[in-house]
């Protein structure tokens, strides 16, 4: 496989570290190696700029989209990374595709409708860890109140 041209990889690297931050964008690139760089090179192009390029949706509703369809898949690593990564994002700068905890109920609500409770619940689980490690904890709420 040749590597894609260096304009599709480099607005595919540009949107990828906009949406996941340098940190995990950089980890990503640093285990490069032999065996997965092509794949790495691959899904930079192809879904990074291929699909978070498009001017079809904005990149938060992508986000939100890729927590959907992750937590509906059982894909947990994926749905972690963009939960940490979305409420990480700078609230004001609508491009890194910034998560409110409004926002995550909202899908974990819908994904146990369509997709079972078992995902609404570990995506439940999976966030409040993350919040956690955030020191970010939401407050206790009443049970029976509003």
């Amino acid at each position: 496989m040749n590597p894609p041209n260096d304009d599709r990889l480099q607005r595919g690297l540009d949107n990828r570290r906009r949406v996941l931050g340098d940190t995990w964008v950089d980890q990503s690139i640093a285990r490069a190696n032999t065996l997965n760089v092509e794949f790495q090179r691959m899904i930079t192009a192809y879904a990074w700029d291929g699909i978070w390029s498009r001017p079809g949706l904005e990149r938060r509703t992508r986000r939100v989209m890729v927590l959907a369809i992750t937590a509906a898949m059982g894909r947990w690593e994926e749905f972690e990374l963009h939960i940490r990564t979305g409420l990480l994002a700078d609230p004001a700068d609508e491009q890194a595709a910034p998560l409110d905890l409004d926002t995550i109920r909202e899908v974990l609500l819908q994904t146990a409708v369509y997709a079972g409770v078992p995902a609404g619940n570990t995506g439940m689980a999976i966030t409040l860890k993350v919040l956690q490690e955030l020191g970010r904890t939401p407050p206790p709420a009443d049970f029976h109140g509003a």
